[in-house]
């Protein structure tokens, strides 16, 4: 079998979120690559990283002489080379809403990137309810829910099938899952179709297993 054509160059499991988005985007496809996984903040890291990049950041997708940095772009350079699998919707107007709240999650919630840090070991129900995290969640929850009201006959991800706009949103999902923020309707049924994705599924398994403490996102563990 020949050597995958793309590298992606990620951070722990467990907690990079950024990282998850192209990792579950690729996995998706069925597009194969190389993982190189650079545990964060630990030891010389920020050099192993620029190595790939001059950036400094995860992730990284290296793709012959092109070096994509910046999961939106990641993404989108992803789609362009594979038109065939439709990693966005068609349509050119649903197209413009699944880039708008792409750029929308890759933008914004700040509150709740903050005080709802990915962690898939850790179980805070209740922690990081500021009053601007609840305005980051219910504007999620009407994202989700709008485009599930809408797309719901096609199949069970935001547009009926897998797009960039799920591998944007399923760190949230996780998020979800770790502080307790309860869901109904199409917005649980949603979060439940990306919680038993197999590739999310070997994602977390090995998140789990890592050994890795970062403290910046143990905020409620100390």
């Amino acid at each position: 079998m020949p050597a995958p054509q793309f590298t992606l160059v990620i951070g722990n499991k467990n907690y990079s979120s950024w990282s998850l988005r192209p990792w579950l985007l690729l996995k998706q496809a069925g597009i194969p690559f190389e993982e190189v996984l650079i545990p964060l903040y630990e030891g010389d890291y920020k050099a192993k990283i620029l190595k790939y990049s001059h950036h400094g950041k995860v992730p990284v997708l290296i793709h012959g002489s092109v070096t994509v940095w910046e999961t939106l772009a990641i993404a989108e350079y992803v789609a362009d080379l594979f038109a065939q699998k439709q990693l966005w919707p068609q349509n050119p107007e649903d197209r413009a809403l699944a880039r708008s709240i792409s750029a929308e999650m890759h933008s914004g919630f700040a509150s709740l990137r903050t005080h709802m840090p990915m962690n898939l070991r850790a179980s805070h129900p209740g922690k990081g309810r500021t009053p601007e995290v609840e305005k980051d969640i219910a504007r999620i929850v009407e994202i989700w829910e709008g485009c599930r009201s809408k797309f719901q006959a096609q199949g069970p991800f935001l547009f009926g099938q897998f797009t960039v706009a799920d591998a944007m949103y399923a760190p949230v999902v996780t998020r979800f899952r770790t502080y307790g923020v309860a869901l109904k309707g199409l917005s649980a049924a949603y979060a439940k179709t990306i919680l038993d994705l197999p590739a999310f599924k070997e994602w977390e398994a090995a998140g789990i297993k890592e050994p890795q403490y970062i403290k910046a996102s143990e905020i409620y563990s100390r």
